[in-house]
């Protein structure tokens, strides 16, 4: 299985419909923040043009969309927020927004409320071959959280739930200037990078799981 994941897009929608026409995958992700404090009207035309594609197009909302979005995608049928799907042998489930900040952007929530939506999308999935995880927001304390000043800027809840379960992938954004891969235990966790900078993620996954950033 070939998955091609974006975080970040920001409005950014022509740049990520370009990639999808060029690079082929069996499942598209949405990471995230696709807007910046969009409508969900907005998103909604947009997930029905990716839909064309024709590939599972599987999403959660970031802290820069909002509740409102997040319920689009959920009317859309692409949500993971919460959720589990199963694709082949391959478990996705995710979680929106990000832990309450001193920026207030529109679609935070508490670690609890987090850990507790995590939590439910693991239960519909745990039984698969391989799990894949979508947070937003990355795992607390990693490569792929930290700031431009030094500080990390992730979940306490997220690392949490990494440390004891050990999903085989994780993907997330959030922290742009975090771009790249790391690993906790045997999860490989990939911070796809802004999609409005060309950025995005390939995890290849077969005998072994293969994950590249590119952009």
């Amino acid at each position: 299985m070939k998955i091609l994941a974006f975080t970040d897009i920001h409005g950014s929608y022509k740049k990520v419909g370009e990639t999808l026409s060029r690079v082929s995958s069996d499942v598209i992700v949405l990471g995230g923040d696709l807007t910046v404090g969009g409508t969900p009207a907005e998103v909604e035309r947009v997930i029905v043009e990716w839909k064309k594609f024709g590939r599972p197009l599987l999403a959660v909302a970031g802290n820069m969309d909002s509740q409102e979005i997040d319920e689009t995608l959920q009317a859309e049928g692409v949500s993971i927020n919460g959720r589990g799907v199963t694709i082949g042998d391959v478990g996705f489930f995710g979680v929106s927004a990000s832990p309450f900040s001193p920026l207030h952007t529109p679609y935070e929530i508490s670690e609890e409320e987090l850990a507790k939506r995590i939590d439910s999308g693991y239960r519909a999935v745990k039984g698969a071959r391989v799990k894949v995880f979508v947070p937003h927001v990355p795992p607390h304390d990693t490569k792929v959280d930290k700031v431009f000043m030094g500080l990390h800027a992730g979940s306490k809840s997220v690392r949490q739930f990494i440390d004891r379960e050990q999903p085989d992938v994780v993907i997330c954004g959030h922290i742009h200037e975090a771009r790249g891969q790391d690993r906790i235990g045997k999860s490989k966790i990939v911070n796809c990078g802004p999609a409005g900078k060309g950025y995005f993620a390939v995890v290849e996954i077969g005998a072994s799981i293969e994950i590249t950033n590119e952009g």
